[in-house]
């Protein structure tokens, strides 16, 4: 993986910021995987590009939970309201 050097770690935690905003839309648990990993890096130190990943990191975890919960009530209630949707 990335050496610990000065700037690999919040390169790291950038790159997993912005995956985690664009996973958000096609795999949202991806996207929370994805964003935590991004905090996570991004703690490791303290510069300009680290914050911009923590806060990228965060946009992309919201953006998962608030995709993945519509999906979850888009899916009920068109299970509910469709006739002859398959049902569990």
């Amino acid at each position: 993986m990335a050496d610990k050097k000065s700037g690999d770690m919040e390169v790291v935690a950038y790159v997993f910021g912005v995956i985690s905003i664009v996973m958000a839309f096609f795999t949202p648990l991806a996207g929370v995987v994805f964003g935590i990993i991004g905090i996570v890096q991004s703690k490791k130190q303290n510069t300009l590009l680290s914050k911009k990943a923590k806060k990228l990191s965060t946009i992309g975890i919201i953006l998962s939970i608030v995709l993945f919960v519509v999906t979850i009530l888009l899916t009920v209630y068109i299970s509910k309201n469709l006739p002859n949707f398959p049902t569990i």
